[in-house]
């Protein structure tokens, strides 16, 4: 049976041997945890969440609310792509971390930082409560 290598194994183990791009092997990993204070904003807004700087490597995201969202959706992404991180849905369990992330926005550097937005739809978020958006991501 042949042992095959992913693309960050193959530049360490297939000769000629490379190093590996920082971030993807030996990384730190780091958080930008961003906190929402829930006050009826309305849909077509969006929020700041997160600054990532160039050079990170997106691993994936967590969503954490105290209050349902109801029938309001949220999308995280950047301007010119909204749903880059998480395309629009609502989030209504309270209390329990819902991960997010594409495979076309993780596991690759950014070329340059990135402000992450919270995008609001369909309807106005809720009055009262928390939610919390965290990105964790590799830099070196």
């Amino acid at each position: 049976m042949a042992t095959l290598h992913g693309t960050q194994m193959g530049k360490l183990r297939v000769a000629p041997q490379a190093v590996p791009d920082p971030g993807f092997v030996d990384g730190t990993l780091r958080v930008f945890c961003e906190e929402i204070a829930l006050s009826g904003q309305p849909t077509a807004d969006t929020v700041a969440v997160a600054r990532l700087p160039k050079g990170a490597v997106p691993l994936f995201g967590v969503l954490l609310t105290d209050t349902p969202l109801g029938t309001a959706t949220i999308a995280l992404g950047v301007a010119g792509d909204g749903g880059r991180y998480r395309a629009a849905a609502p989030l209504t369990v309270t209390d329990t971390p819902e991960l997010f992330g594409t495979v076309a926005a993780t596991g690759a550097a950014l070329g340059a930082e990135e402000t992450v937005l919270l995008s609001i739809g369909t309807a106005a978020l809720p009055r009262s409560g928390t939610l919390r958006v965290m990105f964790v991501y590799s830099f070196d």
